[in-house]
């Protein structure tokens, strides 16, 4: 008699304080408050940091050793790099950004392991309840009292150097003061907002929430203009291709397929349409060269990783190398059409400022490309149902963060593979209660149950 698959395991809902860590967590990535614990060594995103570790300890039980292992290999690969860079008088400044890359990695994972335990409609109602706070904070922020607040807070909380002071740019290109909301910049909460947004159309469940994220995009877009709003529309692009409609250990129908490909092309033309009309200001500074702050996101980290392509393309300058690369930066800079003489560079660090180019810039070519198929492999261990939807969701954030060594770089990742496995429902959480009886079986019999390897029980 033909045994019947094996009943997928219930969903189960995160309690009160896994739920209050989870919004800890993206309240640190959102408000990016690091804490000096010594003279060379930055907790970045400090809240974030204590929330993974009280989560990674809470879900210790959970934790896979195959998931262990990657993360290992994963570490040690990058040790590798930094040993295989040019010049060791730079090691100790490389060691520190492996010991925040390998920080920032634990607590992302610590997250993953959180999300991928909880239910779906719980996790969206967090990242929705994320996203309204964000507009009805930036809207108190711009008609009423609220900035005066905002601004003490802030000087408290950031550098002096770190807290963003071109009101009168903002004025000349929006018409109006961009709201910070507590953070350092304007770019930091339309960043959250567009991560948390999109995070949100993977894994709510309800039919009609592509419509109410397109609702969500045009009203960011008055309510805290920027152009990282764009990536809004552009973050749809790999949901609709490697998620929507997907089923786990079944390829999407040909014309499921067809239909995401055209709607995709549709929303690139509307991003476009979108950027020259709610930015038409940035496009002519852009044009004419004098968009510093596009220059230091993509144009400069760009052809700054082109050179070491040329230059040092085994492994780069590695991590957090921008001490030995100095000059070689504003050489590249200063040889750049697109370069304005009068920008003033107090720090490389803040005008390289692309998560994705600083992979590049880090690690060479070689050890680039090692790293990608490691990480790659990890997100297959931890079971991601789709490894390029992941890449792609990070990519296209990288185009509007930096920091590559930092917590907020690896746990859009990781918050990626997370949002597949509960969009695609490829695995489920392993249930505690006692196994569903077979028809078949005798009772006192062994059951079998079909678990894979990720420790997920298939549905």
């Amino acid at each position: 008699m033909n045994r019947p698959p094996p009943a997928a395991a219930p969903a189960t809902r995160l309690d009160w304080l896994d739920t209050a860590l989870v919004a800890l967590f993206l309240l640190g990535l959102y408000l990016g408050v690091a804490l000096q614990i010594s003279e060379k060594v930055p907790l970045t995103c400090a809240p974030s940091g204590a929330a993974g570790l009280i989560m990674l300890w809470r879900r210790r039980d959970q934790i896979n050793p195959r998931h262990l292992a990657g993360l290992l290999a994963v570490v040690t690969i990058y040790l590798c790099s930094i040993l295989a860079a040019t010049d060791y008088a730079y090691l100790s400044k490389r060691f520190t950004g492996l010991l925040q890359l390998t920080y920032s990695l634990v607590i992302a994972y610590a997250i993953f392991l959180t999300l991928v335990h909880g239910e779906r409609r719980q996790i969206a109602a967090i990242l929705l309840g994320f996203c309204v706070f964000i507009i009805v904070g930036c809207l108190l922020e711009t008609y009423t009292g609220l900035r005066a607040i905002s601004d003490a807070v802030r000087e408290r909380l950031y550098d002096s150097g770190l807290v963003y002071d071109a009101d009168l740019r903002d004025q000349v290109l929006y018409g109006r003061i961009r709201p910070k909301l507590f953070t350092s910049e304007p770019s930091a909460v339309t960043f959250a907002y567009t991560h948390y947004c999109s995070v949100w159309l993977v894994v709510s469940p309800w039919r009609w929430k592509l419509p109410v994220y397109l609702g969500m995009i045009g009203m960011a877009l008055f309510v805290l203009p920027g152009p990282t709003l764009v990536l809004m529309l552009l973050l749809t692009v790999p949901y609709l291709i490697f998620l929507a409609g997907a089923q786990p250990g079944r390829r999407p129908p040909a014309m499921r397929l067809a239909g995401s490909l055209a709607i995709s092309i549709v929303l690139i033309g509307v991003a476009i349409v979108l950027g020259k009309t709610f930015f038409a200001e940035r496009l002519d500074e852009l044009a004419s060269g004098r968009d510093a702050s596009f220059f230091y996101r993509f144009t400069g980290p760009m052809l700054v990783a082109f050179d070491m392509f040329r230059h040092y393309p085994w492994a780069g300058a590695g991590l957090t190398g921008e001490p030995f690369i100095s000059d070689k930066v504003m050489d590249v800079y200063m040889n750049s059409p697109s370069f304005q003489a009068a920008w003033r560079i107090s720090r490389i660090g803040d005008v390289l400022t692309n998560y994705f180019w600083l992979h590049w810039i880090y690690l060479g070519l070689v050890w680039g490309v090692i790293c990608v198929v490691a990480v790659s492999l990890w997100l297959r261990l931890l079971g991601a149902p789709n490894v390029l939807y992941c890449w792609a969701v990070w990519v296209i954030l990288g185009q509007a963060s930096g920091s590559y060594v930092g917590p907020k770089t690896w746990s859009v990742l990781l918050i990626a593979a997370a949002a597949s496995i509960l969009r695609v429902g490829a695995r489920q959480p392993r249930p505690a209660a006692a196994p569903v009886p077979v028809p078949g079986f005798a009772p006192g019999r062994p059951q079998l149950r079909f678990v894979n390897p990720q420790g997920y029980l298939r549905t």
